[in-house]
């Protein structure tokens, strides 16, 4: 038997409950229906014929007042009408007898008529006179009236009657239909639970064994006989089952060997690589990890890691969790010192996605590049540039003064060619000696030995100034320099002179590279928490592959004017970053260029 046609039979006994509580409903309708019938069909007959005879008793009556008015002799064809009519519903009443009392009240009302109707005869037969009709007549006419008011008052007592047990036999229906209906739903329903639950009690069984093979219990299975579709189902899920048992046995070793080659891979990486969850929880360490990390085991998480390094992974991770892609450091000072046997090592977070088959980023995995050796081989290049720079710094002054004192002819007379190469060679010492400078300026701000001193300054007062020290030459170029218009803002905390700087570098780049009547625009902007200047220029824009490089020390887009030697963005970033802030570029080609740094915001008093 199929499941279908066992859930159809299931249903049997709520449809039997209901067959039956219709029945009992149709009985005793029809039963109230044809009690009511009766007492119409019976009762109302007789007060109908009371009514019509108190009307044909009365009408008689008129007609002897109008025999004493002298006017009898026309109303003989009434009387006998009259009569008749009384006669017959007096007979209807006499075979219509159902109430106690309404017989004897019947053979009262026969004997009054009788009684009248012979007076009535004599009364009208000879000349009416009016003391006969008072003393013979007229008492006969009430009897008769009180004895058919008697037979009205009886059946119409009966039908009040009748009625209010018809009422008290529906309301007792009533009860007694919800009490079989109720009575009925639940012996329907119980049986068809009853019966559907024996029907799928299998599923319990096969429900039991997905649980457990989901547990990883692959020797379960459906234990379900019969030859219906939840039958068909168990046969197919052990068969599946083993399926999984015999891929199982196959995978597993796979599985083992490639989960080991990922793992000594891990392991080999020479630096600590970190398998974060979404929820922040430490998925895998390699053991560079733990070691450098000092973490006992793999179970341990994130806050057993060293503060600050913990916030730059926090960041890193946080980062590619935004939906911003992989992270990656911008340079050499965001490594973060580590204590080791050997002395410090210095570690720079790289952090990438780790997608789920959906799409969706379903952990991060963190690098964390030791680069000890590559900052010290930074910090001796740049202890090199600096001494050579200090080096060439006495010649180069000594050379510098030996020009100025020939140009001024306290060595004898020159001529006018061996002027202009003096002058020449003076400017050339001058650009030199501004390299020299800026070389030994970056050094001191790399080494941190240049200290700043930051106090509360207007945002405001910073760019007026960097406008106004830069007007001149924009006049002298055909450049327009303007100040955007801002509302007031917060303080920021900063070495005015060293951002002073900062808006000296990018401010005299926006004008050497804004041809004669462009544009040049510098301004701030609020941001929680930070206020970020900018310079825009309408000059020719960046190329793509030039923006990463920007700030690196020495370098110069091929074909850019002649100017520095590509170090003023250099100190610029060293500054910004002195400062806790951070600088960036925006440039399309044909676009020109906006050079933007952020300073942090500082309330001011009230």
């Amino acid at each position: 038997m199929s499941l279908r046609t066992k859930l159809f039979l299931a249903q049997v006994p709520l449809a039997l409950a209901l067959v039956l509580v219709g029945s009992f409903s149709v009985a005793t309708t029809s039963m109230l229906g044809r009690r009511i019938q009766d007492v119409l069909r019976m009762n109302y007959r007789s007060v109908l014929a009371a009514q019509r005879m108190k009307e044909a008793v009365e009408r008689l009556d008129r007609v002897a007042l109008y025999g004493l008015a002298g006017h009898g002799e026309s109303a003989s064809d009434e009387v006998r009408s009259q009569r008749q009519l009384f006669s017959d519903e007096l007979a209807v009443e006499e075979s219509n007898i159902t109430e106690p009392g309404e017989k004897e009240a019947a053979q009262r009302l026969r004997a009054s008529w009788e009684a009248y109707d012979q007076a009535l005869r004599g009364f009208l037969s000879g000349s009416p006179v009016s003391r006969e009709y008072f003393r013979l007549l007229a008492p006969r006419f009430q009897a008769v009236k009180l004895a058919a008011q008697e037979i009205l008052d009886i059946n119409q007592d009966a039908m009040v009657r009748q009625s209010r047990r018809a009422q008290e036999a529906a309301e007792r229906a009533n009860s007694w239909m919800s009490l079989g209906a109720l009575a009925a739903l639940l012996l329907g329903t119980a049986g068809a639970r009853l019966l559907t639950g024996r029907m799928l009690r299998p599923l319990d069984g096969l429900s039991q064994a997905a649980q457990r093979i989901g547990e990883g219990d692959l020797e379960a299975r459906a234990r379900v006989v019969g030859g219906d579709e939840i039958a068909a189902l168990a046969r197919e899920f052990n068969e599946m089952a083993d399926r999984l048992a015999q891929y199982r046995i196959g995978a597993m070793g796979q599985l083992l060997q490639a989960q080991e080659t990922s793992r000594a891979a891990m392991d080999s990486i020479p630096y600590p690589v970190l398998v974060l969850g979404v929820d922040g929880s430490l998925l895998n360490v390699n053991e560079a990890g733990l070691e450098l990390l000092r973490l006992k085991d793999r179970s341990q998480g994130l806050g057993a890691i060293e503060g600050y390094l913990r916030e730059i992974i926090e960041a890193a991770r946080a980062h590619v969790l935004a939906g911003k892609g992989p992270y990656v450091p911008r340079g050499f000072e965001e490594a973060v010192a580590v204590s080791a046997p050997g002395g410090p090592r210095y570690l720079l977070a790289r952090a990438t996605p780790i997608y789920a088959s959906g799409g969706a980023v379903s952990g991060v995995t963190i690098v964390l590049q030791d680069v000890t050796r590559l900052r010290r081989f930074d910090e001796l290049r740049n202890d090199l540039v600096a001494t050579v720079a200090h080096e060439f710094r006495t010649p180069l002054t000594s050379l510098h003064m030996a020009i100025h004192l020939c140009l001024q002819e306290a060595a004898g007379p020159v001529t006018e060619k061996q002027a202009d190469l003096l002058h020449a060679a003076r400017q050339d010492c001058e650009r030199l000696q501004g390299i020299i400078d800026d070389l030994l300026d970056l050094a001191r701000l790399q080494a941190g030995k240049e200290e700043l001193e930051r106090r509360a300054v207007s945002p405001r007062t910073l760019v007026e100034d960097a406008v106004a020290a830069h007007r001149a030459l924009a006049e002298q170029q055909g450049v327009t320099l303007e100040e955007e218009a801002v509302t007031v803002l917060d303080d920021v905390a900063a070495d005015a002179d060293s951002i002073h700087r900062v808006f000296s570098n990018l401010v005299a780049n926006a004008l050497r590279h804004t041809p004669s009547g462009g544009v040049v625009t510098v301004g701030l902007a609020e941001e929680p928490g930070a206020v970020k200047f900018f310079v825009t220029d309408t000059g020719p824009g960046i190329a793509r592959e030039h923006l990463d490089r920007l700030f690196d020390r020495f370098y110069r887009i091929p074909g850019s004017p002649l100017g520095g030697a590509g170090l003023g963005l250099a100190i610029a970033k060293e500054i910004v970053i002195r400062h806790g802030g951070q600088i960036g570029v925006e440039s399309e080609p044909g676009k020109g260029a906006t050079f933007w740094f952020k300073l942090r915001a500082v309330g001011r008093e009230a």
